[in-house]
């Protein structure tokens, strides 16, 4: 019977941990990017975070300093420049609309469009492409302002994330860690490769990605080139996909110039390209030399199906799980290799 009561306290337990880790996870489904977001922003910022915390001694002061600065880094430029690309959007959509893209074609590369049934098929395919990703980013933006009550709840959660994720950073850890089903060791090189990846991810293709867009949209506003910030943008986001990068977006502004008969700004858009290359040439082995390299396949493969699956955000959360992913099946095999070892020589 006593038997029989353990085993009855043990099932009762486990229904009623699983049954609320399930109902947890329904709460959490609706802001999980946003808390995902939260989580990214601290590890990034959480440098900043500790040289404030130097300065003040205190956890609180430091993190609301830093929510400070954030908030400013991300409201004011979306709050100035929104309209614009906005604006830009909707001209490159009406643009769009009456180009010739046949006559173009025709006109760029003569001996490839000679056929005219041909110019005008590929320029049919080009048009409608243009105009559906018009349209989509168009929507987006209208969608983002209906939905507005929605977002500002998500970034709530995103800002209350990223205050007591880089308060109680420490105390976090310590609570996973206690979870953990690992021995020590192991569970050191889980956090240490995980922070590696993370920081590898982050800084050595997101952030040196979004500076080279940058680098390229500078060059863009300096000599005038039509719809600069919405390129700007195209750029930022090409140059964090590896498969792609910053020249996805500049060289065919240069080779429009070049067209145009705009030399100066043409080379000169080259160069600037060039220079976020070398950039990217130089800083990133810096950052990643240091850190866990990571497959160029792999983060690829995980920002398209992070893409697909999470939206945006899965740029970035696509690769880190797939990562992660790496960590727990290299442990599992050194682990295995150590236990063959061991066990072939006794």
């Amino acid at each position: 019977m006593v038997m029989d009561s353990e085993y009855f306290k043990k099932v009762i337990t486990t229904v009623l941990i699983v049954g609320l880790i399930i109902l947890s996870l329904f709460i959490i489904k609706p802001i999980f990017i946003a808390v995902i977001a939260g989580i990214l922003l601290a590890f990034i910022f959480n440098p900043l975070y500790e040289l404030i915390f130097k300065l003040t001694k205190s956890r609180n002061i430091s993190a609301g300093l830093v929510c400070l600065f954030l908030f400013l880094l991300i409201f004011i430029p979306f709050w100035f420049l929104t309209p614009m690309i906005v604006d830009e959007t909707f001209k490159i959509y009406l643009a769009a609309q009456k180009i010739d893209f046949a006559a173009l074609l025709q006109s760029i590369f003569p001996s490839i469009f000679h056929s005219q049934a041909f110019a005008a098929q590929v320029s049919s395919i080009t048009s409608s492409f243009i105009s559906k990703t018009m349209n989509s980013i168009l929507n987006g933006f209208s969608d983002l302002i209906l939905d507005l009550p929605n977002v500002l709840l998500q970034l709530l959660v995103v800002a209350f994330t990223f205050f007591f994720v880089l308060r109680d950073k420490n105390e976090i850890l310590d609570y996973i860690r206690g979870l953990l089903p690992f021995s020590k060791e192991v569970e050191k090189k889980i956090f240490e490769s995980s922070k590696d990846i993370t920081y590898s991810v982050l800084y050595g293709h997101v952030v040196i990605g979004l500076l080279q867009g940058v680098i390229v949209g500078i060059s863009f506003l300096i000599f005038s080139v039509p719809n600069a910030l919405f390129l700007t943008l195209l750029a930022c986001v090409a140059a964090v996909i590896p498969v792609l990068g910053a020249p996805f977006v500049w060289i065919p502004v240069a080779v429009y110039l070049f067209i145009a008969g705009n030399n100066g700004a043409a080379w000169a858009i080259v160069g600037f390209g060039l220079f976020a290359g070398i950039i990217d040439n130089i800083l990133r082995p810096l950052i990643v030399s240091k850190r866990t390299k990571i497959s160029t396949l792999l983060i690829t493969l995980g920002m398209v199906g992070g893409l697909l699956f999470l939206g945006i955000l899965g740029l970035i959360i696509g690769p880190l799980i797939l990562a992660y992913l790496l960590i727990i099946l290299e442990i599992y095999r050194d682990k295995n290799s150590v236990g063959g070892i061991t066990s072939s020589t006794n």
